[in-house]
């Protein structure tokens, strides 16, 4: 299969358990947690605490979480959202009122309730074993005693430097010397040291009311935000079941709206009538395909998606084979379908983690603060970097998505999991804002179509159709490219990677792990 510029690295293979995250320091600690007897929910949740001191432009405590757990990789699948909430004074008049049409990215709006620290409470009350007491010491300790600062987050770090010089406390949390922080610096954190430290002492509560709370509230109403005390007390986490669709053979599960994980779903109901393995996985004809899928299930997602607690969103007929079939028929292979351009706002950062440990629990989870480095809103006192999650709300009275008190926005986060005969395949995910659905549909399609093993797969060159502009990796042949515009596509050469992947296979015949991790962020599989 490895036809393709970059040799890419070899799968990792483990019998008892097995990570893949986005950062060495990451799966180490998940792996140190399972081997002192902790569960996948208990490694994913100290990973993740960790990622967010040593990877500050994709997640923190001050953003969301989503997670799918299925205990012994096999039982009742259960879907986590950990998604916050918009302030209950957010009225779509209000900003009408005012003028304002779109939330704007780096303000005190765009900032909704961060339901990481909730979900990960949850999470741990159903699957853990451990607490935050002990799975927060990790990242307390890399914020106190400080983290040395990685290839691909320095990269990250300077294409962010003129956000964190007019954010808010940002210059003074995260411009150590008033410049971003190159690859090999060491990096100290006191002030979220000490935020973890009363999460970890006195549990959810330290963070959703008393001082924390307050911090936050007084940071965001100092610039104009309409956040209360009340908004933090309130929040809660949704536990519900998965949503998911049959492709090749194979179940494949998302956490329900307000994900977005039915995106991925729609295009890989619509990628299953057609046979992908008449063509190379290398070639104009895939890569079209897979762009008409994702320009349909898209547009899908921008019509119908809202948060199903305040709208109505008809899941069922989404994913029904009419639906799909209405738009498959149309498809052709020498130019493009005539649909309307959806501009969806949000181009995020995240973090997945997936962990199976020695008791085949399974875990998918991912934990994100969207754009890389937030809203730039650092609470006054506390470190804590704030999301702008509800920058991906509409001002639109009437829309699904249309932001309104208390409502949680359309997200971009997606875990995913693939089953076969109500057992567990592969928890994996494809980080990388809206490129997520695109970027699981295409492992997933490299894999059951063309053979690739989880790290081939994860390697396999991408292109993401956004905003009517096929944006490609630069290692997608030249051919391809001319092969793509000759029937209607606009190209760019994408600058920075596409997305990063983590997947685990489980094989059960040997009692095996099969691991693979993105070479375009710094981390890794291991295993024990």
């Amino acid at each position: 299969m490895r036809n393709f510029h970059f040799a890419g690295r070899s799968t990792v293979h483990a019998q008892n358990a097995m990570v893949a995250t986005s950062h060495p320091a990451a799966a180490l600690v998940a792996v140190d947690v399972m081997r002192a007897g902790g569960t996948a929910a208990d490694a994913a949740v100290a990973a993740c605490a960790l990622l967010g001191v040593i990877e500050p432009q994709s997640t923190g405590i001050g953003g969301d979480c989503f997670a799918l757990i299925q205990p012994k990789g096999e039982g009742k699948i259960v879907a986590y959202n950990g998604s916050g909430r918009a302030p209950m004074a957010a009225t779509a008049e209000w900003y009408l009122e005012r003028k304002i049409n779109s939330v704007p990215l780096t303000s005190a709006h765009a900032v909704s309730i961060p339901g990481s620290i909730d979900a990960w409470d949850t999470i741990l009350r159903d699957h853990g074993k451990m607490g935050l007491d002990t799975l927060l010491q990790p990242a307390i300790k890399a914020a106190e005693e400080g983290y040395i600062v990685a290839p691909r987050i320095a990269f990250d770090w300077k294409n962010g430097f003129e956000k964190l010089k007019n954010g808010t406390n940002t210059e003074r949390y995260l411009l150590p010397h008033g410049k971003p922080a190159s690859a090999g610096d060491v990096i100290h954190q006191p002030e979220l040291g000490k935020t973890l430290r009363a999460i970890a002492r006195n549990g959810r509560d330290a963070f959703y009311t008393g001082e924390i709370a307050a911090d936050m509230v007084d940071t965001l109403r100092g610039i104009g935000g309409l956040h209360t005390l009340e908004d933090f007390a309130a929040h809660s986490t949704e536990t519900t079941s998965p949503i998911g669709t049959i492709y090749k053979g194979h179940d494949v599960w998302q956490c329900p709206p307000n994900g977005p994980g039915i995106t991925m779903l729609v295009m890989l109901n619509i990628l299953s009538r057609f046979d992908l393995t008449k063509y190379p996985a290398l070639s104009v004809e895939r890569f079209h395909l897979e762009a008409e899928a994702a320009r349909i299930a898209y547009m899908m997602r921008e019509q119908y998606i809202g948060d199903p607690a305040q709208v109505h969103v008809d899941v069922a007929g989404i994913l029904a084979k009419e639906f799909a079939e209405e738009h498959i028929s149309k498809i052709r292979m020498d130019g493009l379908l005539d649909l309307p351009n959806v501009a969806p706002p949000m181009n995020p950062s995240t973090v997945y983690i997936t962990v199976v440990d020695k008791d085949r629990n399974v875990c998918s989870f991912i934990n994100s603060i969207a754009h890389s480095f937030g809203s730039a809103i650092v609470s006054n006192n506390t470190g804590v970097l704030l999301q702008n999650r509800a920058g991906g709300f509409r001002i639109q009275p009437g829309h699904p998505n249309c932001i309104a008190p208390g409502k949680r926005p359309l997200h971009t986060i997606i875990p995913s999991l693939v089953t076969k005969n109500g057992r567990a395949l592969m928890p994996f995910g494809v980080m990388g804002g809206q490129y997520q659905p695109v970027g699981q549909s295409h492992v997933l399609t490299n894999m059951i179509d063309y053979g690739c093993d989880v790290q081939e797969a994860i390697d396999m060159p991408r292109g993401l159709h956004y905003e009517g502009v096929y944006q490609l990796e630069d290692s997608v042949p030249a051919d391809i490219v001319e092969g793509l515009k000759k029937i209607g596509h606009k190209t760019t050469s994408v600058v920075g990677p596409l997305g990063g992947g983590q997947a685990i296979w489980i094989d059960w015949d040997k009692g095996t792990l099969v691991g693979g991790s993105d070479p375009r962020k710094d981390g890794c599989a291991l295993g024990y």
